[in-house]
Order: C-alpha cells, then structure tokens, then sequence
C-alpha cells in the first residue's frame, strides 16, 4: 500500500538528484547562477556537503533548523556536511556526520565553526544566502573554520573594546552624557533571537534599559531536555548570538562603572567559547550557558547604567543544574556524607525537593566510569564543583581565562 512519503522523506530524495536543495517559494533567495556556482565549487570540498533551503517558521513543516537537518541525514543516510539558512536567510546552521567524512577529525566541529565564523563577520551582516553558502564552502574547502571563527571572534572583542574608548562627541566626562542605547541595542538582539520570549528578572526597580539584552529563558526549557550532542549545538548558537549582541550594542563614553561591566561581558564572552571548545560533558556544556548568561547579564547591566538607569543584578543559575534556569530561592543544604551545611540559591523545585528532603534532579557528571552528581567531583579537577558554577566565587570567569577549566 502506497503511503504519502514524509517532509523528511522528501528533502532526502530531492538531495538524491542534486546535493542542492532550494524550497520553490524561497527560489528567488538563492537563484539558479547562484545554485550552479555553489555545486561547482561543491566538487573540490574534501567532504560531501549537501545544502538545503527551506522555509523555517514556528508551526509550519519545519521550525528549527538543526531538527530539519538531523531529519534530512536520517532519512538521506549519507555522511557530510549539510548546511541551511536560518528563517530569515542570513544565519547559517551546519552539522557534520560520520568519521570517515571528517578529515579535520574534530568530530564535526570544523563545520559549525565555520557557520559561527560567518555569523560573527559584521561583513556579512546583511549579505544574501548565496553569499554566505559561497563563504562557507570556500572555508570548508580550505580547512579554516575554527581559525577563521576565532580571528572574527577576537575582532568583534576590538570592535567592543574600541568602541568604548571613544568619547561621546561633546560629552563632558561624566555618566549625564551618556546616551539611551538600551532600546536600539535591545531590537538588534531580537532580531538575531527570532520570536524567543526575552527574560526579566525578579527586581525592586522597573525594567532598565537594556533587558532585552538578557539570555531568553526559553534556552533552558530546550537545553533542561537536550542529549549532549543537542546542547552542544545550543551553546554554540547561544555563544554566536552573544556575540552579535555584543557587536549591536553601543556603549561608549568614560564613565568607569559602565566600561567595567563591558569589560566583564567580553571577558564573559570568551571564557564561554573557550568553555565551549573544550568541553567534555554535559558539566562544561552547561558551563557554556552559564557563562552566557552571566556576560548578558553584565552587558545589559553596562547598556542600563550608560543611560543612566540602575544595574542589573547579576543572578546565578540554579546551583543542582544550571539547565533548570533561574535561581530564585535560597536554601540550606547538607551534601550528602557531610556535617557542613551551605547555603545555596536553587530553583523553585530544586528548592521544594530540598525542603521535603527529597532528592533535588541534579546535573550528572558522565567522564568518569561511573555518573555522580558534579558537585561530588573533585574540586581540584572541576571548576564547576569547586565554584559550584559560579555561586561559591566571583572569579568564575578568571579562573577559565587563566587556564583552570581541565586542571
């Protein structure tokens, strides 16, 4: 009995003709010169790469992109690099499959390195898919995506840097001078964020200028379900984004509060891509959030103060699993075997398991033979037992830079 073949199921034969795939209503995105000078240049990469256009909207066939690609892989089953634009068709999303598809033998990294690199490229801010598609392939080609992301990366931290060392024409030195930059700031980030609900804390102060800059809570209803190959992924993204936010802000002046919170935001920034480079687990992954989260928080804070609002409270992320979000209620907690009781800032059911003695859902540590709780694993080796990410010290984001993520 004939069965209609799935969205899935489709993409995977149309792929099958031709490792270029364009949906008919995105047809005038990416034209047919573009399409034959892609596949061209798509015979000299040293892997099979396989691009798929297709609209990406919220309720439609297809919605997120990494899902669409993971789908088109099952169902085409066939190792390489499959790469598609975002929904608005200026973002790159890229996976890599299979090890004998993987000459930089990086386990795929190589691949969204270089979709990260093109998303940072202020060059390429408003360039047409086709554009981007070209770009990506010359690196794939050529090998260079992770040197290339990490060039953009440290040019975006200049591009910062300097802009916040120019005095504001006019000004007089002091924090009157600064200019309300919260809100154009805040409509860049939601534009690279897509339909995402931004967060706002709990706070004793109206909404500052500058909030929407923070880290959308809806990361960590995604990420609280993620296998680690999918908050890998995630991270990444969120670490991407951050960067443009960072890119889109404007904070310039010479008020000293404002530069220090900057300061700490792109500090915060590249202890998260360090992070990420070299994370081994679902611990360091999560590791990666909470440093994104903890440099929004600081660059949304420097956007507020430079207008002259109040700052933005750096608040942690709960202490028995990062990826449950928001750390809203404090408790005492004795570890299991110990006489110390600490106090701890959790979220609402962390905090509830706590308080009926149950077992709060802890984050597990998966690198050793056997999965403990990561806060039971030596603090001389993990950074984020002996900080308890962040909570039992303020030199989180030190302590990586210097070297102390893998001791």
């Amino acid at each position: 009995m004939w069965t209609e073949p799935s969205p899935g199921e489709r993409l995977a034969a149309a792929l099958r003709r031709s490792p270029v795939h364009v949906d008919p209503s995105l047809a005038a995105a990416l034209p047919a010169a573009d399409r034959a000078r892609l596949l061209a240049k798509m015979r000299a990469a040293p892997v099979p790469v396989y691009v798929v256009v297709v609209p990406l909207i919220t309720g439609g066939t297809w919605s997120d992109a990494r899902e669409m690609l993971e789908v088109v892989h099952d169902r085409l089953g066939r190792d390489g690099v499959y790469v598609t634009a975002g929904g608005d068709l200026n973002r790159l999303t890229a996976r890599q499959w299979g090890g004998g598809a993987d000459p930089y033998g990086d386990g795929g990294r190589h691949a969204r390195k270089a979709a990260n690199a093109i998303g940072l490229d202020p060059a390429l801010r408003k360039a047409p898919p086709g554009t981007l598609l070209d770009r990506f392939l010359d690196l794939i080609i050529a090998g260079t995506g992770e040197q290339e992301y990490k060039r953009q990366s440290a040019d975006l931290e200049r591009r910062v840097r300097s802009r916040s060392a120019s005095p504001i024409p006019g000004a007089r030195g002091d924090d009157s001078a600064w200019p309300v930059v919260g809100g154009a700031a805040g409509l860049a980030v939601a534009g690279v964020a897509g339909l995402l609900l931004w967060r706002h804390r709990r706070m004793r102060v109206a909404r500052p200028a500058g909030s929407a800059l923070l880290l959308p809570r809806t990361v960590f209803t995604t990420a609280g379900h993620a296998s680690q190959e999918e908050l890998r992924a995630q991270a990444s993204r969120e670490v991407v984004a951050f960067g443009e936010a960072l890119d889109a802000a404007d904070v310039p002046g010479t008020a000293e509060r404002p530069r220090e919170l900057l300061t700490l935001a792109l500090d915060a920034y590249q202890a998260a891509g360090t992070t990420l480079d070299a994370a081994r687990g679902m611990p360091d992954l999560a590791g990666v959030l909470v440093l994104v989260d903890l440099g929004r928080d600081a660059l949304a804070s420097a956007t507020s103060v430079a207008a002259g609002g109040p700052e933005i409270p750096l608040e942690p992320l709960c202490f028995f699993n990062p990826l449950h979000g928001d750390a809203t209620v404090r408790v005492d907690w004795r570890p299991l075997g110990s006489r110390e009781r600490l106090n701890v800032r959790a979220c609402a059911d962390c905090a509830r398991a706590v308080k009926q003695r149950r077992t709060p859902d802890v984050l597990l540590d998966r690198t050793g033979p056997d999965p403990i709780p990561y806060f039971e694993s030596d603090p001389a080796h993990s950074i984020w037992a002996a900080t308890g990410y962040g909570q039992f010290a303020t030199d989180l984001v030190p302590r990586i830079l210097r070297g102390d993520l893998h001791r």
